[in-house]
């Protein structure tokens, strides 16, 4: 997978600064263990390749027009993680690129997979900006994230404010920059863009802050702060003494005296925010703790064993002529049923899915979900309104 997958990673990157900003001797820290790459990330990588191929042909037709557009992704096709989805989600993503540069009013500048230099605030920094549009005096950073688990936000995003640093440091001297824009496009996991913008002085700022704080992190100095948003993809997150301690301390927290029997309903919002790591972290531990004992190092109190595992055909051709030989019917030995709805999108594509049978698709209301108040879905409740009870009196009487 080229340049994208061979990508050299500082130790205070733009994409951890989230973690090292906030807990600044995790980087030091976390430096000790292997980087590993899960399939899911190199999957995105992949989808990072093909956007670029598409953005190439669009901006650099001339240079890089439709036969080599094909040829590349022809070539992209022959990967094991290759997913026919890909083409619909990363035509959604230079759409949104389409639709911001039609709005400058002038042709912007654009830089595609720009590497950026950030050392002048972070140490040895630098990262690679996904799209760059410069004109009418902004500087608009644009990030395509192919992930479908945890949905980013532009505003005061550190890792695009860094990568706008960058830029803004390279590009200063040839244009004029007063507002910087910063967007995430999420095509598997909204249709909606995140979008955020602040003047150069906002930014310049926010620039001023971090260099204090990158001082701390490249020296592993400062203090251990474990978060559930720092801790999620920290390398250290199973063995971090000060993560350990903080779940103990709010799991097995001796009773502070005498208390009613029954918690109220604060209380109840109160653990759940407190405890929310707390479960995350007994399985990073057990995670830790099976590897040391597979590695053949003693964990006292466990030890790692095999597991349940399922059974299958040696040769399910052979197994099935045998059951046929002795009367069984053909039949009864296969299910034939229908894809399911998201199944068929995947394989019709996005676009042409909606185009087909949109009118045809109803929004099932979802099982209710408990979530933090930062969610921007709209509250649900079971209580009856005045106005539901009015509505319902009012049909009993038709």
């Amino acid at each position: 997978m080229g340049e994208h997958a061979e990508r050299a990673h500082a130790l205070l990157s733009a994409s951890s600064a989230h973690r090292w900003m906030v807990c600044t001797p995790s980087a030091v820290l976390e430096a000790q263990f292997p980087d590993t790459t899960s399939a899911a990330a190199r999957e995105g990588t992949l989808a990072h390749e093909l956007a670029e191929l598409k953005l190439r042909n669009y901006f650099y037709t001339v240079d890089f027009g439709k036969t080599k557009l094909t040829r590349a992704i022809n070539k992209l096709k022959k990967e094991e993680l290759w997913q026919d989805e890909m083409m619909g989600y990363t035509d959604t993503y230079l759409d949104y690129i389409k639709s911001v540069a039609m709005k400058f009013e002038n042709q912007p500048y654009v830089a595609i997979e720009k590497r950026v230099s950030f050392g002048a605030y972070v140490p040895e920094g630098f990262g690679t900006a996904d799209c760059i549009l410069i004109g009418g005096g902004t500087l608009h950073i644009i990030d395509f994230k192919y992930g479908k688990g945890v949905p980013v936000s532009a505003e005061g995003n550190p890792q695009l404010s860094l990568y706008a640093l960058g830029a803004y440091e390279a590009y200063k001297i040839l244009y004029p920059i007063e507002t910087i824009r910063m967007s995430i496009v999420q095509p598997r996991l909204s249709d909606e863009v995140s979008e955020w913008s602040c003047p150069v002085k906002e930014l310049l700022a926010f620039g001023s802050y971090v260099k204090e704080k990158a001082e701390l992190a490249i020296n592993g100095e400062g203090e251990f702060r474990p978060t559930e948003k720092a801790c999620r993809f920290c390398r250290a997150k199973g063995r971090c003494r000060a993560r350990s301690e903080e779940n103990v301390k709010l799991a097995f927290a001796p009773d502070f005296g005498k208390k009613p029997p029954l918690i109220t309903n604060e209380e109840m919002g109160q653990y759940l925010l407190q405890g929310s790591d707390v479960a995350k972290w007994l399985s990073d531990l057990q995670d830790c703790a099976l590897a040391e004992c597979l590695a053949g190092k003693e964990v006292p109190g466990w030890k790692a064993v095999e597991g349940g595992g399922g059974r299958d055909w040696t040769d399910m051709d052979q197994a099935f002529n045998a059951l046929k030989a002795q009367g069984i019917d053909e039949t009864i030995l296969w299910e034939r049923k229908p894809l399911t709805l998201a199944q068929v999108e995947k394989v019709v594509g996005k676009k042409d899915f909606e185009s087909y049978v949109g009118e045809l698709i109803v929004k099932k209301p979802g099982k209710p979900a408990l979530v933090k108040e930062s969610d921007k879905r709209p509250a649900i409740t079971n209580k009856v309104t005045a106005a539901d009870a009015f509505r319902d009196e009012e049909e009993i009487k038709a």
